[in-house]
């Protein structure tokens, strides 16, 4: 990434090591890293751009503030309530495409999860080749609270979870603490928050031992043997959310949380 597409990023950073990794941060502390449309697209340019860059051996995701990420920005989801079809259908797009950009970085992607991870924050985590979380962290996929479905990113929650461990949580929007996000295989283990960064640098240095072309092409192999996540796949889940929010459910729990009341399904 150019200096100049560096200094015009606003929700996103960027720190690239002499030994070529790179630690992609999310940078909406202020938001709790919820994912904007901006931030969509900055995080799907950067991605591609990662990828391409010989010099980068590793990639590190992580997040400023408090939380890891909030999900989507439910301003963002808002404003899908009252756009048109075709609106909707691309700003369900971008989000398919930041996550299977991330999905296929020709590199390792490790993630370094803290605070809070809901929703789209779930399926950031999903697309990492491992994830390592800190005690104390909580995590949901709480979309069905507000009447909307987990669907652009299911098919990285249950690749990762497997389908009978993501069914315990995937439609409940229950919240669970890190060490049952592990159980479920959401993250790889956890440690104390001091020792995070530690346990980080642990997943990333075999990777500065081996041969990057190899690398890439070993990743491309697990995705090929595993789960698909195709573009009929991805197609599907843009179909089943656009569905949910031309439904009478989703306006309504959007309305209701911005509006501070329940929604009729909690009485």
């Amino acid at each position: 990434m150019s200096a100049a597409e560096e200094r015009r990023m606003e929700t996103i950073r960027i720190d690239t090591d002499a030994r070529g990794v790179a630690t992609l941060w999310l940078a909406r502390a202020d938001k709790h890293n919820a994912l904007s449309a901006r931030m969509l697209e900055e995080l799907t340019l950067a991605a591609r751009q990662l990828g391409d860059d010989p010099a980068v051996r590793a990639v590190i995701l992580a997040a400023e503030g408090k939380s890891f990420c909030a999900g989507g920005d439910l301003a963002w989801m808002q404003e899908q309530m009252t756009a048109d079809a075709a609106t909707r259908r691309a700003g369900a797009r971008q989000l398919a495409e930041m996550l299977q950009t991330l999905n296929t970085l020709p590199k390792p992607l490790i993630g370094r999860v803290h605070g809070n991870a809901f929703g789209g924050g779930i399926g950031m985590m999903s697309v990492c080749d491992v994830a390592v979380g800190a005690r104390g962290a909580r995590f949901g996929l709480t979309e069905t609270r507000l009447g909307v479905i987990p669907a652009t990113i299911g098919p990285y929650v249950v690749a990762r979870m497997g389908e009978g461990k993501a069914r315990r949580v995937f439609m409940s929007a229950r919240i669970f603490e890190a060490e049952e996000a592990e159980r479920l295989d959401l993250l790889a283990y956890v440690v104390d928050p001091e020792d995070l960064d530690a346990a980080v640098e642990d997943e990333v240095a075999p990777y500065l031992q081996v041969a990057p072309k190899a690398v890439a092409a070993a990743k491309a192999l697990t995705r090929a043997l595993g789960p698909r996540i195709d573009a009929e796949v991805i197609e599907m889940t843009i179909d089943r959310l656009v569905a949910v929010w031309e439904d009478d459910e989703a306006p309504h729990g959007i309305a209701a949380f911005f509006d501070k009341r329940k929604p009729r399904w909690q009485g």
